[in-house]
């Protein structure tokens, strides 16, 4: 009697050390299954965070950050602006700039030294490339962007800098463009590509054979609004007003296969290139 009395004890402690071994193993198990995904949410979240902070650090406070479009053609840098040549049409396919502008007192005057580019290493056109032709050596970079000094002005003449536009074109719509970029831009630091787009072309000029685009395009980035904005002006005089030519920068990318601050994360870069608009401006 007490030999089966002592069995049936030993055997309630076996069971309840089971139970308690198995509970135990449930505990540890969940704790540690739980901890994974815990970590998993926070890695998913912390590069938003840190992507955000980075940007904002550094599109506006480094002055030298770059965001060059991606395209085929030969990247030239310059002190105040980069560019891509393209060795077949004899001009750029962009050129990217921060605008460049004299605070206060009156900036660098403008210099008019048209001259080739000794940077490009196919050759850039010529001056004379323009002479009799009929159309302005037209700036991409303008001049007036560039009033930072002596230099930052000299250099927006380059004829690398330059593209073949009709004179009412030049003179009129894209100047007032260029006009209203240059005020964005003395209100906060912004970054601009520009450039011709090859297709509907005019023709060809001067003994370097200089491609005569049938549009421009511009694209600009803010990044203390996280906004950007495209446009596309056919090279011909116009009556419009330049909120008329306002396009999302997709369409932009699309008609000149450029890719646009490829820099920028691919959330934030979609949802700005998909749609512009310019009364957020």
């Amino acid at each position: 009697m007490k030999r089966r009395r002592k069995r049936k004890s030993s055997l309630k402690w076996w069971l309840l050390l089971g139970i308690f071994l198995i509970l135990a193993a449930i505990f540890f198990y969940n704790r540690f299954r739980t901890e994974p995904s815990q970590t998993a949410s926070i890695v998913e979240k912390a590069p938003v965070a840190s992507e955000k902070s980075s940007i904002i650090q550094e599109e506006i406070t480094e002055e030298d950050m770059e965001y060059w479009p991606e395209s085929e053609g030969e990247v030239v840098r310059h002190t105040y602006y980069t560019l891509s040549f393209n060795e077949r049409h004899k001009q750029a396919n962009w050129v990217y700039y921060r605008p460049r502008l004299k605070t206060g007192k009156e900036g660098a005057p403008r210099t008019n030294n048209f001259r080739e580019d000794p940077k490009v290493a196919t050759g850039s056109a010529k001056p004379s490339d323009y002479t009799g032709s009929g159309y302005d050596r037209g700036h991409l970079c303008p001049a007036g962007d560039m009033t930072l000094s002596k230099e930052a002005m000299s250099e927006t003449f380059y004829m690398s800098n330059m593209s073949p536009q009709e004179p009412a074109f030049n003179r009129g719509i894209w100047k007032q463009l260029e006009e209203q970029v240059r005020r964005w831009g003395k209100r906060e630091p912004i970054y601009v590509v520009t450039g011709p787009v090859f297709k509907q072309m005019k023709g060809k000029i001067g003994s370097s054979r200089v491609s005569v685009p049938g549009h421009y395009y511009k694209v600009i980035y803010s990044p203390s609004r996280r906004q950007m904005i495209g446009f596309v002006l056919p090279n011909e005089k116009s009556r419009k007003t330049i909120e008329e030519y306002v396009v999302a920068v997709d369409s932009v990318e699309r008609l000149t296969g450029i890719d646009f601050f490829p820099q920028l994360p691919d959330t934030l870069e979609n949802r700005l290139e998909a749609r512009s608009e310019y009364g957020k401006w």
